[in-house]
C-alpha cells in the first residue's frame, strides 16, 4: 500500500500518475492467484501495447512496443486525425511436458491515437524495427503554428 500525501488541489500530472498506479494495482490483482479466474483459457485475449505519442511543431511521432511480431501482422490506419494500429500475436506451439506460466500476452490488440490537429497523411511514414513501431505524421499546413510580427505604430 502506497502513502500519498493530501493534496487540496492536485495538478493534471498528479492525477494521471495516480491513474497509473491503479492501473498497476488492477494489473497486479488480475496476475494475482484470482487472476486466472478473470483470464480466458491458453492466455488467449486481447492485450494493449505501450504506446508513447510525441508532438512538435512539425509532426507527431507515435513509438509502439510490438516485440515478437513481423511487419506483415502490423496494420497502420489513418482516417481523418484518428490513428489505429492493429494485430495479432499469435500463441507458439506448446511443446509437451514444458512450461507451467505463462505470462507473455497473446492475442489480437488495437490502439487508437486521437491527434489534436490535421496531418497531411501523403507524408505520413511507418517504419519497425527491433520490434519497436515508429509513425511520424507531419501536421498539415494549416495547423502548423504561424509567427506573427508585431508593428510598432
Amino acid at each position: 500500500m502506497n502513502i500519498i500525501r493530501y493534496e487540496p488541489y492536485p495538478t493534471l500530472s498528479n492525477a494521471f500518475d495516480r491513474l497509473a498506479a491503479l492501473r498497476e494495482d488492477m494489473d497486479r490483482l488480475f496476475d494475482s492467484p484470482f487472476g486466472s479466474f478473470f483470464r480466458t483459457p491458453g492466455s488467449l485475449r486481447n492485450w494493449s501495447p505501450a504506446l508513447d505519442v510525441y508532438e512538435n511543431k512539425d509532426d507527431f511521432t507515435v513509438v509502439v512496443e510490438l516485440p515478437g511480431l513481423k511487419k506483415e501482422e502490423i496494420d497502420v490506419s489513418l482516417h481523418g486525425d484518428i490513428l489505429t494500429i492493429s494485430g495479432e500475436r499469435k500463441t507458439e506451439e506448446k511443446k509437451e511436458g514444458q512450461g507451467f506460466r505463462t505470462e507473455r500476452f497473446y492475442g489480437s490488440f488495437q490502439r487508437t491515437v486521437s491527434l489534436t490537429a490535421a496531418v497531411d497523411a501523403k507524408k505520413v511514414k511507418a517504419s519497425y524495427k527491433d520490434g519497436i513501431l515508429k509513425v511520424v505524421l507531419p501536421k498539415a499546413e494549416e495547423a502548423k503554428p504561424k509567427q506573427i510580427e508585431v508593428s510598432v505604430s
